[in-house]
């Protein structure tokens, strides 16, 4: 199912959603951890985005590792290649992985602070925020990884 669709691999037709929604994750849960006022008015999107990003994080990563495996059932791919192929799955993994935590963590700050965004302790408040700053800044840079490594093993080094 995750494999093919009319000839074209699945792999490259919903990595874009992972490319634009785990980075808008990343981006609103930031926001959304420091600027408490900005909270009623955002808490719904990062609350959309932080199921969204991850499942599109997971489709990508299914597809790919289907692509991955008719790949070297076909004998497709090159002893050299298969190195840059397994470097991409590990980063995708990764990805994954990340972007599932900042999902799960920009969810509970949300429904902790919905009705009242000021509801945490100041300290308790700072700790989401930097957390989430961290994580957004790590899975955004995974997330590089993953493309430019995956780009790398479709078009060479450039």
């Amino acid at each position: 199912m995750l494999d093919q669709v009319n000839g074209l691999p699945v792999h490259v037709l919903v990595l874009h959603a992972a490319v634009i929604f785990v980075p808008l994750l990343a981006l609103g849960a930031i926001v959304y951890g420091f600027v408490a006022a900005w909270r009623p008015k955002i808490g719904w999107a990062v609350a959309l985005l932080a199921v969204v990003a991850p499942i599109a994080a997971l489709i990508t990563k299914l597809s790919g590792t289907e692509f991955y495996n008719r790949l070297l059932s076909e004998g497709r791919v090159s002893p050299p290649g298969k190195v840059i192929l397994d470097n991409h799955m590990e980063y995708g993994t990764i990805t994954l992985f990340l972007a599932l935590a900042l999902g799960v963590l920009s969810l509970i700050l949300v429904v902790l602070t919905a009705r009242n965004p000021r509801a945490l302790p100041k300290i308790a408040d700072l700790a989401f925020a930097v957390v989430l700053l961290v994580l957004g800044g790590v899975s955004v840079w995974y997330l590089y990884q993953t493309g430019d490594s995956g780009a790398n093993a479709v078009w060479g080094s450039y």
